[in-house]
């Protein structure tokens, strides 16, 4: 067994870890991020939305990322994933599956979440590409084309609202009879929205650029972009059993400083935001790593 002593745990490096990461460096602090490479935003060909890097791929992103951070003599960086977390604040032990086993004073959960896909075909396959979940990273490319909602429900009405915006022709499908109530019915359709109800059989693509929905009764829909929000778990469950608490949504709650409920622990990205993003998973990871340098120095 391989024992190291850090300052900074970060497990996670993606952006907000990465961003963490490089705040760290630059406070001098001794950093280790660990990473499996596996990221949710694999399949997205392009990030949007985000300064000096609109139109650039995530992947090409982080390659500059990794590059930058690992410029910085106090950070280091493993390819890996923990299995456990151990310890309280300033003497935690961290556990891998590299039969290495590391020691800090701070562990940052920079681990984001995973989509869980429904059971239909081919929406897998779209996922990130033109099965979609944010009009703000991809609306611009689609706008005012011919645009789906894969939702039911309440919140159908403000998310059929919010993509209004970006195309007029939009069309709500709830696989399955809608559970929204009338009046929820009536305002959707009186911004223009169409509803289908159908069971959906298939999502038919080509290299993941969706082309229509099929349905069981044969007929289908030619559709450029399908919106979906799909449920989510957290990529590991380590914070929950170490205690952190969790909000209504199985986020990992922080205060403004990205610390959790447990001491020494602190998250930051996807895993504690609805509001997912490259650009706001970078800002996140520059706070996380600001503050737990802040907390360090105040013998926190």
């Amino acid at each position: 067994m391989e024992n190291s002593d850090y300052d900074v745990v970060i497990v996670g490096g993606s952006y907000a870890g990465l961003s963490a990461g490089m705040a760290l460096g630059r406070a001098l602090r001794k950093v280790l991020i660990i990473d499996n490479g596996k990221p949710c935003n694999i399949q997205t060909p392009h990030s949007h939305n985000f300064l000096t890097q609109d139109g650039a791929t995530p992947a090409a992103i982080a390659e500059i990322a990794r590059a930058q951070v690992s410029a910085y003599p106090t950070v280091e960086m493993l390819t890996g994933s923990v299995l456990s977390v151990e310890g309280s604040n300033n003497d935690f032990v961290i556990n891998t599956d590299l039969n290495k086993t590391f020691t800090a004073k701070k562990v940052l959960f920079a681990t984001g979440v995973k989509d869980i896909m429904p059971d239909i075909p081919g929406l897998a396959a779209c996922w990130g590409i033109t099965v979609i979940h944010c009009p703000y990273c991809h609306g611009y490319e689609v706008r005012n084309q011919k645009t789906g909602i894969l939702t039911n429900g309440e919140a159908a009405l403000d998310f059929a609202q919010l993509i209004n915006n970006w195309t007029k022709d939009l069309t709500i499908f709830t696989n399955g009879e809608a559970t929204f109530s009338e009046e929820t019915r009536n305002k959707i359709e009186n911004l223009g929205v169409t509803i289908n109800e159908k069971l959906i059989s298939e999502i038919e693509h080509e290299n993941g650029k969706l082309r229509q929905i099929a349905f069981p009764d044969g007929t289908t829909t030619v559709l450029s972009a399908l919106y979906a929000r799909l449920p989510f778990t957290q990529h590991t469950d380590i914070p929950e059993k170490l205690g952190c608490e969790m909000n209504e949504h199985g986020l990992i709650k922080t205060d403004e400083m990205k610390r959790t409920s447990v001491s020494g622990i602190y998250a930051a990205g996807d895993n504690t935001t609805m509001m997912r993003a490259v650009s706001g998973a970078v800002a996140a990871g520059g706070m996380a790593g600001a503050m737990i340098n802040r907390d360090i120095i105040g013998g926190l």
